[in-house]
Protein backbone atom coordinates (compact mmCIF):
# COMPACT_ATOMS: atom_id res chain seq x y z
CA UNK A 1 0.00 0.00 0.00
CA UNK A 2 1.09 3.67 -0.81
CA UNK A 3 0.74 6.46 1.38
CA UNK A 4 0.75 9.92 0.23
CA UNK A 5 2.93 11.86 2.83
CA UNK A 6 1.09 15.56 4.07
CA UNK A 7 4.24 16.72 5.89
CA UNK A 8 7.58 15.79 6.40
CA UNK A 9 7.60 14.33 10.18
CA UNK A 10 11.22 14.35 12.07
CA UNK A 11 12.49 12.73 15.44
CA UNK A 12 14.60 14.92 17.99
CA UNK A 13 18.26 14.62 17.55
CA UNK A 14 19.97 14.86 20.93
CA UNK A 15 23.36 14.65 19.17
CA UNK A 16 23.28 18.06 17.81
CA UNK A 17 23.12 21.07 20.47
CA UNK A 18 20.39 23.06 18.76
CA UNK A 19 21.42 26.09 20.79
CA UNK A 20 24.12 26.86 23.94
CA UNK A 21 22.07 26.02 26.70
CA UNK A 22 18.89 23.99 26.28
CA UNK A 23 21.17 20.77 26.62
CA UNK A 24 23.25 22.20 29.33
CA UNK A 25 19.51 22.83 30.84
CA UNK A 26 18.13 19.29 30.30
CA UNK A 27 21.03 18.16 31.88
CA UNK A 28 20.91 19.90 34.86
CA UNK A 29 16.43 19.08 35.09
CA UNK A 30 17.43 15.43 35.37
CA UNK A 31 20.08 15.97 37.58
CA UNK A 32 17.72 17.66 40.19
CA UNK A 33 15.12 14.90 39.55
CA UNK A 34 13.53 13.96 43.13
CA UNK A 35 9.94 12.42 44.30
CA UNK A 36 8.69 13.70 47.58
CA UNK A 37 8.02 9.82 48.95
CA UNK A 38 11.52 9.61 49.15
CA UNK A 39 11.47 12.18 52.04
CA UNK A 40 10.13 11.42 55.62
CA UNK A 41 8.21 13.92 56.71
CA UNK A 42 6.84 12.10 59.50
CA UNK A 43 10.05 13.48 61.52
CA UNK A 44 8.04 17.14 61.78
CA UNK A 45 5.27 15.52 63.34
CA UNK A 46 6.58 16.55 66.90
CA UNK A 47 7.34 19.53 65.75
CA UNK A 48 3.66 20.56 63.87
CA UNK A 49 2.24 19.45 67.42
CA UNK A 50 4.10 22.34 69.15
CA UNK A 51 3.37 24.38 66.70
CA UNK A 52 -0.11 27.05 67.48
CA UNK A 53 -3.11 26.67 65.86
CA UNK A 54 -2.49 29.94 64.29
CA UNK A 55 1.24 28.97 63.21
CA UNK A 56 -0.44 25.92 61.62
CA UNK A 57 -2.84 27.49 59.69
CA UNK A 58 -0.89 29.78 58.34
CA UNK A 59 1.60 26.66 57.27
CA UNK A 60 -1.16 24.76 55.62
CA UNK A 61 -2.52 27.65 53.68
CA UNK A 62 0.46 29.11 52.46
CA UNK A 63 1.46 25.12 50.72
CA UNK A 64 -1.88 25.39 49.69
CA UNK A 65 -1.78 28.33 47.76
CA UNK A 66 1.23 26.79 46.50
CA UNK A 67 -0.87 23.71 45.38
CA UNK A 68 -2.91 25.70 43.61
CA UNK A 69 -0.01 27.66 41.48
CA UNK A 70 1.78 24.61 40.75
CA UNK A 71 -1.32 22.99 39.36
CA UNK A 72 -1.99 25.59 37.05
CA UNK A 73 1.66 25.79 35.99
CA UNK A 74 1.75 22.24 35.42
CA UNK A 75 -1.52 21.82 33.71
CA UNK A 76 -1.95 25.02 31.62
CA UNK A 77 1.43 27.11 31.75
CA UNK A 78 3.62 24.90 30.24
CA UNK A 79 1.85 22.99 27.78
CA UNK A 80 0.65 26.48 26.60
CA UNK A 81 4.50 27.15 26.12
CA UNK A 82 4.91 24.33 24.53
CA UNK A 83 2.07 24.91 22.15
CA UNK A 84 3.78 27.27 19.82
CA UNK A 85 7.34 26.00 20.64
CA UNK A 86 8.62 23.81 17.45
CA UNK A 87 12.29 23.08 18.76
CA UNK A 88 11.87 19.70 20.13
CA UNK A 89 14.50 19.93 23.02
CA UNK A 90 13.43 22.66 23.75
CA UNK A 91 9.66 21.40 23.89
CA UNK A 92 11.10 18.04 25.97
CA UNK A 93 12.53 20.86 28.70
CA UNK A 94 9.84 22.30 29.06
CA UNK A 95 7.58 18.87 29.29
CA UNK A 96 10.30 17.66 32.02
CA UNK A 97 9.92 21.08 33.90
CA UNK A 98 5.97 20.20 33.71
CA UNK A 99 6.31 17.23 34.84
CA UNK A 100 8.02 18.49 37.96
CA UNK A 101 5.31 20.78 38.35
CA UNK A 102 2.97 17.95 39.11
CA UNK A 103 5.12 16.19 41.29
CA UNK A 104 5.59 19.58 43.58
CA UNK A 105 1.83 19.95 43.56
CA UNK A 106 1.77 16.25 44.88
CA UNK A 107 4.55 16.87 46.68
CA UNK A 108 2.49 19.27 49.19
CA UNK A 109 -0.28 16.59 49.47
CA UNK A 110 2.09 14.42 50.49
CA UNK A 111 2.63 16.95 53.50
CA UNK A 112 -0.96 17.18 54.05
CA UNK A 113 -1.73 13.46 54.33
CA UNK A 114 1.48 13.41 57.12
CA UNK A 115 0.58 15.77 58.94
CA UNK A 116 -3.30 16.46 58.70
CA UNK A 117 -6.71 14.60 59.05
CA UNK A 118 -9.27 14.46 56.12
CA UNK A 119 -11.58 16.50 57.68
CA UNK A 120 -8.91 19.03 57.54
CA UNK A 121 -7.09 18.20 54.03
CA UNK A 122 -10.99 18.50 52.73
CA UNK A 123 -11.54 22.10 54.75
CA UNK A 124 -8.18 23.40 52.99
CA UNK A 125 -9.16 22.35 49.67
CA UNK A 126 -12.11 24.04 50.56
CA UNK A 127 -10.50 26.73 51.30
CA UNK A 128 -8.29 26.92 48.11
CA UNK A 129 -11.74 27.44 46.29
CA UNK A 130 -13.57 30.19 48.20
CA UNK A 131 -10.10 32.29 49.00
CA UNK A 132 -11.04 35.08 46.82
CA UNK A 133 -7.37 36.84 46.87
CA UNK A 134 -5.90 33.13 45.65
CA UNK A 135 -8.40 32.66 43.15
CA UNK A 136 -7.87 36.06 41.67
CA UNK A 137 -4.48 35.13 41.47
CA UNK A 138 -5.15 31.79 39.13
CA UNK A 139 -7.61 33.74 37.23
CA UNK A 140 -5.07 36.36 36.27
CA UNK A 141 -2.48 33.75 35.10
CA UNK A 142 -5.19 31.92 33.31
CA UNK A 143 -6.03 34.89 31.20
CA UNK A 144 -2.47 34.85 29.74
CA UNK A 145 -1.92 31.35 29.78
CA UNK A 146 -5.43 29.95 27.70
CA UNK A 147 -4.60 33.22 25.21
CA UNK A 148 -1.31 31.86 24.20
CA UNK A 149 -2.35 31.97 19.82
CA UNK A 150 0.87 33.67 18.31
CA UNK A 151 4.45 34.86 18.67
CA UNK A 152 3.07 38.51 21.13
CA UNK A 153 0.91 35.99 23.42
CA UNK A 154 3.86 33.21 23.40
CA UNK A 155 5.83 35.84 24.95
CA UNK A 156 3.48 37.11 27.26
CA UNK A 157 2.49 33.57 28.10
CA UNK A 158 6.77 33.19 29.17
CA UNK A 159 6.47 36.09 31.44
CA UNK A 160 3.69 35.37 33.24
CA UNK A 161 5.48 32.25 33.82
CA UNK A 162 8.56 33.49 34.86
CA UNK A 163 7.01 35.83 37.59
CA UNK A 164 4.85 32.77 38.73
CA UNK A 165 8.01 30.64 38.90
CA UNK A 166 10.44 33.62 40.18
CA UNK A 167 8.19 35.56 42.70
CA UNK A 168 4.35 34.63 42.94
CA UNK A 169 5.40 31.54 44.83
CA UNK A 170 7.81 32.96 47.51
CA UNK A 171 4.62 34.55 49.30
CA UNK A 172 4.04 30.45 49.83
CA UNK A 173 7.23 29.62 50.47
CA UNK A 174 8.61 32.49 52.81
CA UNK A 175 7.04 31.04 56.34
CA UNK A 176 8.71 27.30 55.90
CA UNK A 177 11.80 28.31 54.95
CA UNK A 178 11.76 31.00 58.46
CA UNK A 179 10.40 27.68 59.89
CA UNK A 180 13.43 25.49 59.01
CA UNK A 181 15.85 27.77 59.41
CA UNK A 182 15.29 28.11 63.39
CA UNK A 183 14.89 23.80 63.04
CA UNK A 184 11.23 23.52 62.70
CA UNK A 185 9.56 20.98 60.24
CA UNK A 186 12.99 20.20 58.92
CA UNK A 187 11.47 17.74 56.19
CA UNK A 188 9.42 19.72 54.97
CA UNK A 189 11.62 22.45 54.48
CA UNK A 190 13.42 20.22 52.31
CA UNK A 191 10.91 19.72 50.07
CA UNK A 192 10.47 23.31 49.83
CA UNK A 193 14.29 23.67 49.19
CA UNK A 194 13.98 21.04 46.31
CA UNK A 195 10.99 22.85 45.19
CA UNK A 196 12.62 26.60 45.19
CA UNK A 197 16.05 24.57 43.31
CA UNK A 198 13.63 23.70 40.29
CA UNK A 199 11.72 26.65 40.31
CA UNK A 200 15.35 28.67 39.95
CA UNK A 201 16.17 26.68 36.99
CA UNK A 202 12.63 26.89 35.26
CA UNK A 203 12.58 30.80 35.72
CA UNK A 204 15.73 30.97 34.42
CA UNK A 205 15.49 29.15 31.34
CA UNK A 206 11.68 30.05 30.14
CA UNK A 207 13.30 33.86 30.97
CA UNK A 208 16.18 33.03 27.99
CA UNK A 209 13.27 31.71 25.77
CA UNK A 210 11.66 35.06 26.64
CA UNK A 211 14.66 37.56 25.83
CA UNK A 212 14.87 35.15 22.77
CA UNK A 213 11.66 35.72 21.22
CA UNK A 214 11.73 39.72 22.76
CA UNK A 215 14.32 40.57 20.57
CA UNK A 216 12.69 39.03 17.11
CA UNK A 217 10.55 41.68 17.65
CA UNK A 218 10.50 45.51 15.73
CA UNK A 219 11.34 48.42 18.23
CA UNK A 220 7.44 49.27 18.11
CA UNK A 221 6.28 45.91 18.91
CA UNK A 222 8.81 45.83 22.02
CA UNK A 223 7.00 49.19 23.16
CA UNK A 224 3.99 47.55 23.16
CA UNK A 225 4.79 44.67 24.95
CA UNK A 226 6.83 46.64 27.41
CA UNK A 227 3.52 48.19 28.61
CA UNK A 228 1.99 44.51 28.69
CA UNK A 229 4.27 43.37 30.57
CA UNK A 230 4.03 45.71 33.37
CA UNK A 231 0.27 45.92 33.31
CA UNK A 232 0.39 41.83 34.05
CA UNK A 233 3.25 42.55 36.88
CA UNK A 234 1.39 45.34 38.34
CA UNK A 235 -1.84 43.68 38.53
CA UNK A 236 -0.20 40.14 39.91
CA UNK A 237 2.07 41.97 43.00
CA UNK A 238 -1.08 44.24 43.75
CA UNK A 239 -3.39 40.98 44.08
CA UNK A 240 -0.16 39.54 46.21
CA UNK A 241 0.34 42.06 48.39
CA UNK A 242 -3.75 41.60 49.10
CA UNK A 243 -3.03 37.98 49.57
CA UNK A 244 -0.09 38.02 51.79
CA UNK A 245 -1.42 40.78 54.10
CA UNK A 246 -4.20 38.34 54.42
CA UNK A 247 -3.34 34.77 55.27
CA UNK A 248 -0.33 36.82 56.88
CA UNK A 249 -2.16 38.83 59.19
CA UNK A 250 -1.91 37.36 62.38
CA UNK A 251 2.25 36.37 62.02
CA UNK A 252 3.51 40.23 62.30
CA UNK A 253 5.76 39.60 59.25
CA UNK A 254 3.18 40.63 56.40
CA UNK A 255 5.97 43.75 55.78
CA UNK A 256 9.11 41.05 55.65
CA UNK A 257 6.83 39.08 53.23
CA UNK A 258 5.94 41.60 51.26
CA UNK A 259 9.52 42.94 50.91
CA UNK A 260 10.82 39.04 50.46
CA UNK A 261 8.51 39.59 47.09
CA UNK A 262 9.64 42.55 46.03
CA UNK A 263 13.02 41.17 45.93
CA UNK A 264 12.04 38.31 43.92
CA UNK A 265 10.05 40.09 41.43
CA UNK A 266 13.03 42.17 40.79
CA UNK A 267 15.01 38.72 40.39
CA UNK A 268 12.29 38.03 37.85
CA UNK A 269 12.80 41.13 36.21
CA UNK A 270 16.13 40.12 35.78
CA UNK A 271 15.34 36.60 34.28
CA UNK A 272 13.71 38.53 31.58
CA UNK A 273 16.34 41.24 31.07
CA UNK A 274 15.04 43.95 32.34
CA UNK A 275 16.65 46.20 35.11
CA UNK A 276 15.18 46.58 38.86
CA UNK A 277 11.53 47.70 39.82
CA UNK A 278 11.89 47.87 43.60
CA UNK A 279 14.13 49.57 46.07
CA UNK A 280 14.15 47.01 48.84
CA UNK A 281 14.96 46.84 52.59
CA UNK A 282 17.52 43.45 53.71
CA UNK A 283 15.81 40.45 53.66
CA UNK A 284 15.36 38.19 57.15
CA UNK A 285 18.41 36.49 57.40
CA UNK A 286 16.72 33.22 58.06
CA UNK A 287 14.94 33.09 54.98
CA UNK A 288 17.59 34.39 52.88
CA UNK A 289 19.54 31.66 53.78
CA UNK A 290 17.13 29.53 53.13
CA UNK A 291 17.21 30.50 49.35
CA UNK A 292 20.95 29.10 48.86
CA UNK A 293 20.70 26.31 46.23
CA UNK A 294 23.74 24.79 47.76
CA UNK A 295 24.11 22.17 49.39
CA UNK A 296 23.34 22.48 53.19
CA UNK A 297 24.55 19.17 54.59
CA UNK A 298 26.94 17.10 52.72
CA UNK A 299 27.19 12.85 52.95
CA UNK A 300 28.35 10.79 50.45
CA UNK A 301 25.24 9.15 49.49
CA UNK A 302 23.52 12.32 48.23
CA UNK A 303 23.57 12.79 44.77
CA UNK A 304 20.78 15.52 44.76
CA UNK A 305 21.91 18.18 46.96
CA UNK A 306 20.65 20.46 49.58
CA UNK A 307 21.19 17.36 51.66
CA UNK A 308 18.43 14.69 49.71
CA UNK A 309 19.34 11.30 50.07
CA UNK A 310 17.39 9.55 47.29
CA UNK A 311 15.60 6.48 49.20
CA UNK A 312 12.63 6.06 51.32
CA UNK A 313 13.63 5.94 55.23
CA UNK A 314 11.09 5.19 58.06
CA UNK A 315 11.68 6.02 61.55
CA UNK A 316 12.68 2.73 63.79
CA UNK A 317 9.85 1.47 66.19
CA UNK A 318 10.08 -1.22 68.72
CA UNK A 319 8.88 -3.91 66.79
CA UNK A 320 12.39 -3.35 64.56
CA UNK A 321 13.94 -4.86 67.04
CA UNK A 322 12.62 -8.11 67.62
CA UNK A 323 14.16 -11.00 66.31
CA UNK A 324 12.17 -14.47 65.53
Amino acid sequence: MTFRLNKIHKAVNWNKEDDNFTQAFWEQNVKQFWLPEEISVSKDLKNWNELSERERTLYKRVLAGLTLLDTKQGNNGIPSMMSLTENFQRKAVLSFMGTMEEIHAKSYSSIFTTLLSNREIDELFDWIETEETLQRKAELILEQYENTKDEKSLYLSMVTSVFLESFLFYSGFFYPLFLAGQGKMVSSGEIISLILRDESLHGKYIGLLAQEKYNEFSDEVKKELDEKMYEIFNKLMENEMNYTKLIYAESGMENEVINFLKYNANRALENLGFDNYYEVEPINPIVLNGLSTETKTHDFFSTKGNGYQKGIYEELEDEDFIVD
